[in-house]
């Protein structure tokens, strides 16, 4: 077994409370045959796999496949974390939107009217 292959069975057992191989290959789109190759070594990782398995289990990518660092990434607390996690945004941009957020609907209709203006 190498080391991706390792680190998928102790995702599944120890992370993800036993779940089968075949319950984490329905997650996947491929059958448990396909997992447990994966995990004996039989069969190589692909990359669309890889990053399957880190967006559906929130794993980050580094450990799963170098074995570095924490097993998963942190939950977003706020929808805004989620927005900035999607778009990739700074935290010069979640700033600017938190402080949009703290105004009144007439301090925003002033925002909006100054950039409606620039984008004319």
């Amino acid at each position: 077994m190498n080391d991706i292959g390792r680190r998928i069975k102790e995702l599944r057992k120890e992370y993800l409370n036993n779940i089968s191989q075949e319950d984490f290959g329905k997650i996947l789109g491929v059958t448990g045959a396909a997992i447990s190759r994966i995990e004996k070594s039989e069969r190589n990782m692909t990359e669309q796999m890889a990053k399957a398995i880190c967006r559906e289990f929130r794993v980050d990518y580094f450990w799963l496949t170098e074995g570095n660092g924490e097993p998963f990434i942190e939950y977003p607390e706020t929808n805004l974390d989620i927005i900035i996690e999607e778009f990739g945004l700074d935290e010069m941009d979640k700033k600017i939107i938190e402080e949009y957020l703290k105004l009144n609907s007439e301090e925003r209709a002033v925002i909006k009217k100054y950039i409606k203006n620039l984008t004319n």
